[in-house]
């Protein structure tokens, strides 16, 4: 888990899963899941320990997230 890169954004996807992030941030990320067919988005500030870690775990691409490549980052609405 021990990640030197701070260029953010950076994108993931939970495998297996239509669940992305967009992580602005080594303290806040973007979270778009969808239910049925209407996407909903989360704003996630890491205060307590577990969130921290659950970052470092997605920026380090620990199983089960996956980098997403930046033109599929491209096709979906974060709300930028």
């Amino acid at each position: 888990m021990n990640n030197k890169c701070k260029d953010f954004p950076q994108y993931r996807v939970l495998s297996g899963r239509k669940v992305y992030y967009k992580i602005v941030s080594d303290g806040q990320f973007i979270e778009l899941s969808w239910i049925g067919e209407k996407p909903v988005k989360y704003i996630v500030t890491a205060v307590q320990y577990p969130e921290r870690l659950r970052i470092m775990d997605m920026l380090a691409c620990e199983p089960p997230y996956e980098l997403l490549q930046d033109g599929d980052a491209e096709q979906l609405n974060f709300g930028d």
